[in-house]
């Protein structure tokens, strides 16, 4: 996901989206541990999208 997509949504939206990133990147470890995934780039692709959102929502906070 964008930068500038994730800019234009409210800390509420910032926090489900963050919330469902969360439960991806939960399920892809849970893939991996068991030997299911077959893409591995996905985990490092998701870790990044929820820093992204930590950073937007931090920087909302300041505002």
């Amino acid at each position: 996901m964008k930068a500038s997509e994730l800019r234009a949504k409210s800390t509420a939206e910032l926090g489900q989206e963050l919330e469902s990133l969360l439960k991806a990147q939960f399920g892809l470890r849970m893939q991996r541990a068991t030997q299911q995934l077959t893409n591995h780039s996905q985990i490092s692709k998701v870790r990044r999208d929820i820093a992204r959102v930590r950073t937007l929502m931090t920087e909302k906070a300041g505002k």
